[in-house]
């Protein structure tokens, strides 16, 4: 976890500087700037629409009484890359427009999943371990209350 924070805070920020810098003396500095605009404007317009879209496709399946999976996953990955889009730089642009696009979108949300999956099955199946190793017990003691399923009416002076 700590290299990925570093990759993220220190290489990822020097990458788009190095990358903004080659294209600025490629096409001068007022080019790359209004790109990096233009490109900014875009990609919110870009969030925007595939936002809507998706969050059509989560009430449709919330109608018709199925879980929204596909669609709370397609919701994220449109707010990642709407803040990626949003953000300078031609790397994170690059990277938010794959987030974004529905084609590419499609693929990252299966490897997300699939990679997610794969970790909550692990987690599920892997023995519960007590202190040094040594594998616990799976029973839990405590007591059962059976609850009257009808409402009762409140009682007089109790006000909430």
């Amino acid at each position: 976890m700590p290299l990925l924070l570093i990759a993220l805070f220190i290489v990822v920020p020097i990458a788009e500087l190095a990358v903004i810098i080659q294209v600025g003396s490629l096409i001068g500095v007022w080019w790359t700037i209004a790109l990096l605009i233009v490109d900014s404007v875009l990609g919110g317009l870009l969030m925007r629409s595939q936002g809507r879209a998706a969050w059509r496709r989560f009430n449709d399946a919330v109608r018709s009484s199925r879980i929204p999976a596909r669609e709370v996953a397609d919701g994220v990955l449109v707010i990642f890359g709407g803040a990626l889009l949003l953000t300078p730089g031609f790397i994170s642009d690059i990277l938010g427009a794959l987030f974004l696009l529905p084609p590419t979108r499609a693929l990252i949300r299966k490897v997300f999943l699939r990679r997610a999956m794969s970790r909550i099955s692990v987690s599920m199946t892997a023995p519960a371990m007590g202190p040094r190793g040594t594998r616990r017990a799976d029973d839990v003691e405590g007591t059962a209350v059976d609850v009257d399923p009808r409402p009762r009416p409140p009682r007089p002076g109790l006000e909430a």
